[in-house]
């Protein structure tokens, strides 16, 4: 990913915050990925780590219309995805989605109440609204508005180990073509 368009991913979610009111903390850790993909319009996330500690675990997010999370889990890590701004589509599969059968049904958590939902089900969440995903339940995530923030409160994090993409050219830190000075330092920079 070239610093260039880090540089404009942080500015647009930079601005996306202050507009709706999010105050961030003094040096934030910064992440912003294309998922090694290469293509940031279509596939990435900017993350603010707010919090990391040994039990838990804060994240602010934003990403843009048409910009997918790509299918992924996480065998350890226990989370909740809160939409803050805008309207945030998640797809959900109680397993590797090659593993499923159709229509398959399971239980998730949205807004503190147990639902059923089936395999590649689009549920979508307003501002506010959450959804808990425990270990191992695959997700993907895309803005259904011109944007959208959201948050994750979650178990400890661990970015280098437990990230489980379904497409295995997924890559959580992009690898930085400097072609101008950077605005930020990311979190996999430090």
């Amino acid at each position: 990913m070239k610093r260039s368009a880090l540089n404009r991913a942080y500015l647009k979610a930079k601005a996306c915050f202050s507009k709706h009111g999010w105050a961030l903390p003094p040096n934030p850790k910064w992440d912003i990925t294309d998922c090694g993909l290469g293509d940031f319009d279509h596939y990435g996330l900017v993350l603010i780590n707010l919090a990391e500690e040994p039990e838990y675990c804060e994240k602010l997010m934003y990403n843009h219309k048409f910009q997918v999370c790509p299918a992924h889990c996480h065998k350890i890590k226990k989370e909740d995805i809160i939409c803050r701004h805008g309207e945030l589509a998640i797809v959900l599969w109680p397993q590797h989605p090659q593993d499923c059968k159709e229509g398959e049904s399971f239980s998730v958590k949205i807004n503190g109440e147990s639902r059923q939902t089936t395999s590649g089900e689009k549920v979508v969440l307003s501002p506010g609204e959450r959804i808990t995903l425990c270990p191992g339940i695959y997700h993907e995530f895309f803005p259904q508005s011109d944007e959208c923030i959201l948050s994750e409160v979650s178990t400890a994090n661990d970015d280098t180990q437990d990230n489980y993409f379904v497409n295995e050219d997924v890559g959580r830190f992009p690898q930085i073509i400097e072609d101008e000075s950077p605005l930020v330092i990311l979190v996999s920079e430090s």
